[in-house]
């Protein structure tokens, strides 16, 4: 049975009611899936700000617990540190004390020989250089030190001492250095030959005793080293009175093992216990923020759902009872709007004749321009 126009009319009207209805749900959906996309920052961001704020605060109080004790720490082995110290300095002083105590007999020993052998070079009138050590070792050497101090002379006498004068010489030649050595060998050799023949020929027998007194002070020297070398290795400190020196390290070194051990307990407490007391105290502040952030996005959430169940529900109304009437060109309100203009009109007496003059007039339309 044809429509009239009145059914037609209506049936246009419910067309572009159900469109509008569609276009708002669809609206509303699009709003509320904006609003769900924004909680669900705002969510994250507080989750992140709390893991954040743990995390910061643990981190906080765990350093300050490792600082304190670290502080105390140090305190304990910088005063350990000069204890040490002190302990060390009274027992070189008891090592020297005891040096000195020990060899007094043989510093004065030395020093009786010596002016022993003071008074024997001056009661013979033996020349003042004959009184050093320097002068027996450069020409009554005994010892293998006095030996090397006669090499190292013979050396800086025939060899730096020429050379050296050879390189001051401008555009020096080798006869230059010949020369040199000649001149140095007559004179300071010579030298050498005539101190030595007229002491040890006039005073060979004064020498040859301050020799042997020499002798005596060399080998009292060789004591005093050797004592000095066996009390800086002995072992046994007990004669030192270090034990005051000992009672405060071993005190000390209690103390610190005491921190040492508190504050690995303290950091384990705070690992096991203190930490998560601190975790739930956080998450409590930030609680109700969380929960209002939760409710609000499940509730969004739940609507935006049932939002779009309505508007798939409602497409497919529209598209089963005026899509297959209209089509898809039509299935827009102000296409409606004119599809029933024509009808009111009297040009079309139903919804195919109208949309059959709608097109009709579009192309006429677009064939004129």
């Amino acid at each position: 049975m044809a429509q009239t126009a009145a059914e037609c009319l209506e049936f246009l009207k419910e067309a572009r009611d159900a469109l509008d209805e569609l276009s708002l749900l669809k609206d509303k959906e699009k709003q509320l899936g904006q609003e769900e996309r924004k909680l669900e920052r705002s969510l994250e961001a507080e989750k992140k700000l709390l893991a954040d704020t743990i995390q910061q605060t643990v981190k906080n109080r765990r350093s300050e617990i490792d600082g304190s004790f670290e502080t105390e720490i140090n305190k304990v082995q910088e005063d350990l540190k000069k204890v040490r110290s002190r302990r060390e300095k009274a027992r070189n002083q008891g090592i020297k004390d005891r040096i000195t105590e020990e060899t007094a007999g043989i510093y004065e020993q030395n020093k009786r020989i010596r002016a022993q052998m003071k008074a024997l070079l001056k009661s013979s009138h033996a020349p003042w250089l004959c009184r050093s050590n320097l002068y027996f070792s450069l020409f009554m050497p005994r010892f293998f030190r006095e030996y090397l101090v006669l090499f190292a002379a013979l050396l800086v006498v025939f060899l730096a001492l020429p050379w050296g004068l050879y390189m001051l010489i401008p555009e020096h030649q080798p006869l230059h250095l010949a020369v040199i050595y000649m001149v140095d060998i007559f004179l300071i050799g010579g030298g050498y030959v005539i101190i030595g023949n007229k002491t040890r020929g006039g005073h060979g027998d004064t020498l040859g005793s301050a020799r042997k007194l020499l002798n005596d002070i060399y080998r009292n020297n060789k004591k005093i080293r050797s004592i000095t070398s066996s009390i800086r290795k002995d072992r046994n400190e007990s004669q030192y009175n270090l034990e005051r020196f000992d009672d405060e390290i071993s005190r000390l070194k209690q103390e610190l093992d005491t921190m040492v051990s508190r504050k690995k307990e303290a950091l384990n407490t705070f690992e096991n216990v203190t930490k998560n007391i601190l975790a739930d105290e956080i998450e409590h502040n930030h609680k109700d923020k969380l929960e209002e952030l939760e409710n609000n996005y499940h509730q969004v959430s739940a609507q935006l759902s049932e939002t779009r169940q309505q508007t798939k529900t409602r497409n497919l109304y529209v598209a089963e009872h005026y899509g297959t009437y209209l089509g898809k060109e039509f299935m827009e309100p102000l296409k409606i709007v004119e599809l029933s203009a024509i009808v009111q009109e009297g040009r079309a007496a139903n919804v195919s004749e109208a949309i059959a003059m709608y097109q009709k007039e579009k192309q006429g339309s677009t064939e004129r321009i």
